[in-house]
């Protein structure tokens, strides 16, 4: 197996899954989020013998994605659908309130301004405040204030 193969293989086992999360917190929409994770890594698979490790190979893969949200959105002022009758007709009762609880917060958070979506979507994956950053380019304090403020913005939407 090539390098440039393995390394591909790696990436996208340890990625794909954060990737397709902060698709869907943007975008809202579960197969608009794969075409993105897909699209993703098209984009990986091509750049990845350009790339100079000037940053991690996650937050790479993060600015990448992030970008392309941007690009869709802009080409696209999607309205998302909502998926409640599917998820009534599938899934115990239990799981509907997960899943309701789920959707309110990605409803919750498709209506913040596009930086904030990028901003939370990047800290529920788990992204460190300093690599978040490093990706949107902003300073670290920046990041550290938006992230609170956007707390406080979700929390009073949810209530």
């Amino acid at each position: 197996m090539s390098k440039h193969k393995a390394i591909f293989e790696s990436l996208y086992s340890q990625y794909w899954k954060s990737i397709y999360r902060l698709a869907l917190g943007y975008v809202n929409d579960a197969d608009w989020a794969k075409d993105i994770a897909q699209e993703t890594f098209v984009n990986v698979w091509n750049q990845l013998p350009k790339f100079r490790q000037e940053a991690g190979y996650g937050t790479w893969i993060y600015r990448i994605t992030v970008n392309i949200c941007l690009r869709q959105l802009q080409r696209s002022k999607k309205v998302v659908p909502n998926e409640a009758k599917v998820l009534l007709s599938t899934c115990t009762v239990d799981e509907v309130y997960q899943e309701v609880d789920t959707q309110r917060l990605y409803q919750a958070i498709s209506e913040l301004a596009e930086l904030n979506r990028i901003i939370i979507s990047l800290t529920l994956e788990g992204v460190e405040q300093k690599e978040i950053a490093e990706i949107i380019g902003l300073s670290h304090a920046n990041v550290r204030t938006r992230v609170h403020r956007i707390k406080e913005e979700l929390y009073q939407k949810l209530k």
